[in-house]
């Protein structure tokens, strides 16, 4: 628990609205944060706090997964300390056009860098089979066939596109649990979420990147 030392270089590997970082500068004097971030949006807003630390923050476009890249491209190595706070971010969640949440309406998205195949993309393409094998896998949904043939057949209609037409074909599919207060597409929207940006995998890489990097006795969190 004790603070950074002074003057460490630390990896944010995971910056999103940059609350670590502010923080480790702010415990670590005169350290240095190399700070990687995937979500381009994320990095557009971080431009003023990366002038206010007036070359303390170097803030790097890239997935964690490629730490030892970033962080040999930036003469960042070895470092003393690395945080990964995983998953995804309030700011991705608040904003409707990204859809990550089925809480406001927006497109069938979720990508984290905005490039890849979407959300709605794997919805509207995959095998019943498949999209049963990534709920149940990645969202632990124990009636995830049931969830996977309620897209299928409402996609025959017409593509599925909105974070509200798959919330309702889910919440049909699944009913409402008097007894469960989460909503029944929490899981199939995770399942999709990791999916459609690999996190998993990204997790392994950065896990085995943060290996190679850290010098003797530092610290992963």
């Amino acid at each position: 628990h004790a603070a950074p030392l002074a003057g460490a270089r630390l990896i944010d590997a995971t910056f999103g609205a940059g609350g670590y970082s502010k923080a480790l500068l702010a415990s670590a004097p005169g350290s240095q944060v190399l700070a990687i971030e995937r979500d381009p949006d994320a990095r557009a807003a971080a431009t003023p706090l990366v002038a206010e630390m007036k070359g303390h923050l170097i803030l790097a476009a890239g997935r964690f997964g490629d730490m030892v890249e970033i962080a040999e491209a930036h003469a960042f190595v070895p470092v003393d300390a690395i945080v990964l706070d995983i998953g995804v971010s309030s700011m991705q969640l608040d904003e409707a056009a990204r859809g990550f949440s089925f809480m406001a309406d927006g497109p069938l998205d979720m990508r984290m860098e905005r490039e890849g195949p979407s959300a709605a993309d794997i919805v509207n393409t995959s095998s019943e089979a498949a999209l049963a094998d990534l709920i149940f896998g990645l969202g632990e949904e124990r009636q995830s066939r049931k969830v996977a043939r309620a897209i299928v057949r409402a996609r025959e209609t017409r593509p599925i596109t909105t974070t509200k037409d798959l919330a309702r074909i889910v919440e049909k599919a699944l009913g409402r649990r008097h007894d469960d207060d989460r909503h029944p597409a929490t899981r199939t929207f995770q399942a999709l979420r990791i999916a459609v940006n690999d996190e998993l995998g990204e997790l392994v890489r950065g896990l085995i990147a943060a290996e190679v990097l850290l010098a003797p006795r530092g610290r992963l969190v």
